[in-house]
């Protein structure tokens, strides 16, 4: 029908008189940053391990910071950010637990030694 109009390109039209050879090239590069690997708090866990194993958690944070580190090796970030995680929180419970323990037994080493003290002045 002669009253239809043909639809618009979605892009601009050359004019007639310009060829693609005269227009200037241009490339676009897009640079993307590699991700960031996540942490797997391996030497923290070590350390918790060592020195503060309250009920096997320092040991258990040091199987899941190996797990997070071997996720990470096989490239595979969101599995190694998840162990890592676990890691990170078993390690921060048990160091909170290995502290509120060192100051209970300073605490009743405290008051034992005040109520000697106390007990030879009388």
């Amino acid at each position: 029908a002669p009253g239809m109009q043909q639809p618009l390109p979605p892009y601009e039209v050359l004019p007639a008189e310009v060829s693609m050879e005269e227009l200037p090239r241009s490339t676009t590069v897009l640079l993307e940053e590699p991700p960031v690997p996540p942490r797997d708090h391996l030497v923290w866990s070590i350390f918790t391990t060592l020195y503060g194993n309250f009920c096997c958690l320092g040991l258990l944070a040091l199987v899941f910071a190996v797990k997070s580190r071997d996720r990470k090796v096989l490239g595979d970030y969101s599995g190694a950010r998840s162990y890592g995680s676990t890691a990170k929180y078993l390690n921060i419970t048990a160091w909170v637990i290995n502290i509120i323990i060192v100051i209970i037994v300073v605490t009743v080493i405290a008051l034992i030694t005040a109520g000697v003290i106390s007990s030879i002045n009388n």
